[in-house]
């Protein structure tokens, strides 16, 4: 019984500007452009943006954000800004955990479509998005600049979540 009263357990809330710093190491990890901390702010504090933070938490509180999803609706479409988790947190599910809950809030918020892009050889993030339920539907060439050679495909995704 104690084992499990220690046991950490994960949370997700929204972004808290106190944790733009560890939201822009997350970033860096996993994008060849990381994001800079001014610009991270200036899209948790956008209206139109919502943001999702997991963390572990464990009885001593809350500790570092392992991962992060920030998501843009206007005119009832919402689109996937970024999604990243720490890499010392990877292959744990929490990239699941941060999907999943951001498409509850939108379902909450009667969003009735959510797309997302996505490098064709991220194979982990592409069939993530497929067991949710996301479909192609375009691809965009080059979209992810190379230092050498023509750059990644990303796959266009959408979710109808009405």
């Amino acid at each position: 019984m104690m084992d499990l009263l220690l046991r950490p357990r994960t949370i997700i809330n929204a972004v808290d500007p106190a944790d733009i710093d560890a939201l822009v190491e997350i970033h860096a990890a996993g994008f060849r452009r990381g994001w800079s901390a001014d610009e991270i702010e200036e899209l948790i504090v956008d209206e139109t943006v919502t943001s999702h933070v997991l963390r572990r938490e464990s009885l001593f509180g809350a500790r570092r954000p392992q991962g992060f999803i920030l998501i843009r609706t206007v005119a009832g479409q919402a689109e996937v800004l970024t999604i990243a988790v720490a890499p010392a947190a990877r292959g744990r599910g929490h990239g699941r955990a941060l999907m999943e809950e951001a498409l509850r809030s939108l379902y909450r918020d009667l969003v009735p479509e959510i797309f997302l892009e996505v490098d064709e050889n991220n194979a982990s993030a592409v069939s993530l998005y497929r067991s949710l339920g996301f479909v192609e539907v375009g691809r965009r060439k080059g979209y992810y600049g190379e230092e050498h050679g023509p750059g990644g495909t990303a796959l266009v995704l959408r979710l109808q979540l009405r």
